[in-house]
């Protein structure tokens, strides 16, 4: 089964397109010559987006991301976040052409199927058909302890409840996505909304509904106890990692 688009059709609402505009005018005015392509994945592409409550998603696309200065992005947000204050915050990615081309379960996907091209020429056409199968949900899922690992950390050090509260909806959705790759077998369409993705790790996943349900209640929840949340997504973490291992296992030389 090959994976289909996540968002075949951009529908930015009115109230967000000067914004859109204005960010990828002033990434470009910034790094002038440096950038490929940005693209954007989420609610605000899909036309689903709300004031206040969502945030936008970008990633752009270079030859070398050491050319894009993490500094001056943040100044370019933060002029944004004042200027439209109904955006929660900005999330920007930055990865390569090499990236993207060279690890099609990983950026080829992400940029492939997740994200839209705002700018440039979509490079996700040269990625190939991403199949379903175990060893694209092994890739898929390479950074995934890394990643987990960072967020846990920062959560655990965090004094600020603002930064605490967005660390755990951040941490909350990483690992709902983490779980939700090992059903893909079983759905065959990449879900970008949390509910449908929680609703299909309930079906297909052989994990305690409890863990999911508190999960999916932290990440809309803003008074989370920290240590309470840890504790739990620890053990969400561990199905997690056994359910990968077991998966590698098992995997045939056709897979």
């Amino acid at each position: 089964m090959i994976l289909e688009k996540v968002i075949n059709r951009i529908e930015i609402q009115s109230e967000y397109k000067d914004f859109v505009d204005k960010y990828i005018d002033h990434i470009l005015a910034e790094f002038k010559g440096k950038i490929h392509s940005i693209y954007m994945c989420g609610s605000i592409p899909k036309g689903t987006a709300t004031p206040f409550k969502s945030d936008a998603d970008f990633t752009i696309v270079c030859v070398n991301p050491k050319d894009i200065d993490y500094e001056r992005l943040s100044n370019i947000k933060d002029r944004l976040l004042k200027e439209y204050p109904f955006i929660t915050k900005i999330d920007t990615i930055i990865c390569s052409i090499d990236d993207v081309l060279s690890k099609p379960n990983e950026w080829g996907f992400w940029v492939k199927i997740i994200c839209v091209c705002m700018y440039g020429h979509d490079i996700g056409e040269k990625v190939p058909p991403i199949i379903i199968s175990p060893t694209f949900i092994l890739d898929l899922n390479t950074e995934t302890k890394e990643e987990v690992d960072r967020v846990r950390r920062s959560l655990s050090t965090a004094s600020d409840h603002t930064m605490k509260t967005r660390y755990i909806k951040g941490y909350s959705k990483r690992l709902i996505r983490a779980l939700y790759s090992l059903v893909l077998i079983d759905t065959c369409v990449w879900e970008d909304d949390i509910i449908e993705m929680k609703n299909a790790i309930l079906t297909y996943c052989e994990i305690d509904s409890a863990l999911i349900d508190y999960l999916y209640a932290c990440y809309l929840d803003n008074n989370v106890l920290v240590e309470e949340f840890l504790g739990i997504a620890e053990k969400v973490y561990s199905y997690f990692e056994n359910a990968l291992n077991a998966m590698a296992a098992s995997r045939t030389p056709l897979d």
